[in-house]
């Protein structure tokens, strides 16, 4: 069937091609100016239950309120996040994908032991509130009271005590490093291996094993459970100031920075969009620091400190550095 075309009705088409013109265009451009005017993403490339997922649902009421645009938890889980890593960097740049990830050790593993098409600089921290270090942990009524004790015995004999991990994890290399400064053989170990840090930690309270090596963070709601044996950590975090740290202990050993948890973007936003990226970095520094968002996660034990970009860049790029050192370890 054929369409007459009146004169007026050309004149109309011909009128309305400007706007037949916007509607074609990338978003990006028709909403310049405007950011944001629709919905966000905060991508978790995890299943939903863990950390980074608990804290992108706690976090997105006080992000949504600054951004003034409702924010979506779109979980990508798979081959340990790399599979959301990607999706992320695959988006348009044009600010309505944000990550709630593990940067630490998830990237760098992506990147040294999965060959990820990505390289450690195509990511920028916008903040990492939560920065976890491996807490060795025995369960509460152990006869272990200490971490030099730990060794000693497996001086004697590298059997004597059961040790639980995460396999390819910075509180593996931890464990390793630390037991060949000390001069212990490895090749010997009762390694009890775990697929999660909430297995592993699980087993460490009930007594399964006689030491686990594990995140501390995820610990806090089982610390009445455990006996702290050393915090691998220069100074004790302030989500357990009187963990023993490494001096506390007397231990001499290189470690390897746990988890960097938090608010990450492509570093092509940063460049192509400079002024989407300093709204999404305004509204991140901002729901940081309400003081009903820091209570908020607070009670749900998930962090909420602001660090800022450069500090969180420095940290991610220096345990990127550490992991690449002690790749061998991780495989």
């Amino acid at each position: 069937m054929k369409t007459q075309l009146s004169r007026r009705n050309i004149l109309k088409i011909a009128g309305g091609g400007a706007a037949i013109a916007a509607l074609g265009m990338p978003s990006i451009l028709r909403a310049q100016g405007a950011y944001p005017d629709r919905p966000i993403n905060l991508v978790v490339p995890f299943a939903t239950g863990g950390y980074n997922d608990r804290l992108a649902r706690a976090f997105a009421p006080y992000l949504q309120a600054e951004l003034g645009q409702p924010c979506v938890i779109v979980n990508q889980p798979g081959a340990g996040a790399q599979l959301g890593h990607t999706y992320a960097l695959q988006q348009p740049m044009d600010g309505y994908t944000i990550l709630c990830t593990s940067a630490a050790p998830y990237i760098p593993l992506n990147i040294l032991l999965q060959n990820a098409t990505y390289k450690a600089e195509d990511f920028h921290m916008i903040n990492l509130p939560s920065r976890d270090y491996t807490l060795a942990a025995t369960t509460s009524d152990s006869e272990i009271t200490d971490m030099k004790q730990v060794i000693d015995r497996l001086k004697e004999d590298p059997t004597s005590l059961s040790l639980g991990v995460q396999p390819a994890s910075a509180d593996y290399a931890n464990l390793i490093l630390t037991l060949q400064k000390a001069g212990v053989p490895t090749d010997g170990l009762r390694l009890v291996t775990y697929d999660g840090g909430g297995p592993a930690r699980n087993a460490t309270a009930g007594g399964q094993v006689d030491v686990g090596f594990v995140g501390g963070e995820g610990f806090l709601p089982l610390k009445d459970k455990i006996k702290p044996l050393v915090m691998y950590a220069d100074e004790a975090p302030e989500w357990w100031s009187d963990a023993p740290t490494l001096s506390d202990a007397g231990i001499e050993t290189d470690y390897v920075e746990g988890s960097q948890r938090g608010w990450v973007v492509p570093t092509a936003l940063t460049k192509e969009q400079p002024e989407i990226y300093a709204k999404i970095e305004a509204a991140v520094k901002a729901a940081s620091e309400k003081p009903e968002a820091i209570e908020a996660l607070k009670l749900q034990e998930l962090a909420t400190r602001w660090y800022g970009p450069e500090a969180s860049n420095k940290a991610y790029m220096n345990n990127f550095t550490k992991m690449s050192t002690y790749v061998d370890l991780l495989k």
